[in-house]
C-alpha cells in the first residue's frame, strides 16, 4: 500500500512532467450526462470505457450502491447541482451485478464499529435522536430493484426538472456489459 509520502512524491512527478496535459478539459461535462453508479473498484475505469466516454465527457458521482437514501442528501444535491449549474441534461443511476450492498447485513457493520472503538453510547446517542443506524446502513437484495429506487427518487424530486431523462443501468463488473432497467426518453415519471 503506498504511503502519504509516496503519492505526494509520485503526484510532484507527475505535475513536474506535464502528465496532466491529457486530461485537461472543462468542468462542463461534454456529453452533457451526469452518472450516478456505485464506488466499486472494478467501475473506476470499466464503467466510463464500456460506455465510450472519456475525461470530460461526463459527470460521475458514486455512493455504496449508486444508492440515494435520502432526497435532500448529498448524492441528490449533487445531481441537482449538476443539472442546474454544470449543463448536465440526462442522468443515469447505474448499479452493478456482484454489489458489496446486496445483502449487506447491517447488524455485523455495528459490531465492527465497536470493535473498532466507537463507543456504544454514541449508538444510543443516535438512535434517541431519531436516526436508524441500521435503516441508514441497510443494503438492498435485487440490485434491479435498488436502481429503480434511485431512478424514482431522481424523477420524483420536487426540484429535478421533469423534462431530464433519467435512465437505469446494470453493469456487470467483470465483462462491462450494460442493461438497461429503464429508459427515461420512454419511462417517465
Amino acid at each position: 500500500m503506498p504511503s502519504l509520502q509516496e503519492i505526494l512524491k509520485y503526484n510532484d512527478y507527475f505535475v513536474e512532467n506535464k502528465l496532466y496535459e491529457p486530461f485537461l478539459t472543462t468542468k462542463f461535462p461534454n456529453k452533457r450526462i451526469v452518472i450516478l453508479t456505485c464506488m466499486d473498484t472494478r467501475l473506476v475505469e470499466m464503467l466510463p470505457k464500456s460506455m465510450n466516454f472519456k475525461n470530460g465527457d461526463v459527470k460521475i458521482v458514486k455512493s455504496a450502491g449508486a444508492v440515494i437514501n435520502h432526497p435532500f442528501g448529498g448524492i441528490m444535491r449533487s445531481l441537482i447541482v449538476a443539472v442546474y449549474e454544470l449543463q448536465a441534461d440526462e442522468i443515469y443511476v447505474i448499479g452493478h451485478h456482484d454489489c458489496g450492498m446486496s445483502g449487506i447485513e447491517t447488524d455485523k457493520i455495528v459490531d465492527k464499529m465497536i470493535s473498532r472503538g466507537v463507543h456504544p453510547r454514541v449508538l444510543d446517542v443516535l438512535s434517541n435522536a431519531g436516526v436508524d443506524i441500521e435503516k441508514w446502513l441497510e443494503g438492498f437484495s435485487n440490485v434491479e430493484s435498488s436502481v429503480l429506487h434511485s431512478v424514482d427518487m431522481i424523477r420524483n424530486h420536487p426540484l429535478m426538472l421533469p423534462d431530464i431523462p433519467v435512465h437505469g443501468l446494470i453493469i456487470d463488473p467483470e465483462t462491462g456489459r450494460l442493461d438497461l432497467v429503464t429508459d427515461g426518453n420512454i419511462d417517465k415519471k
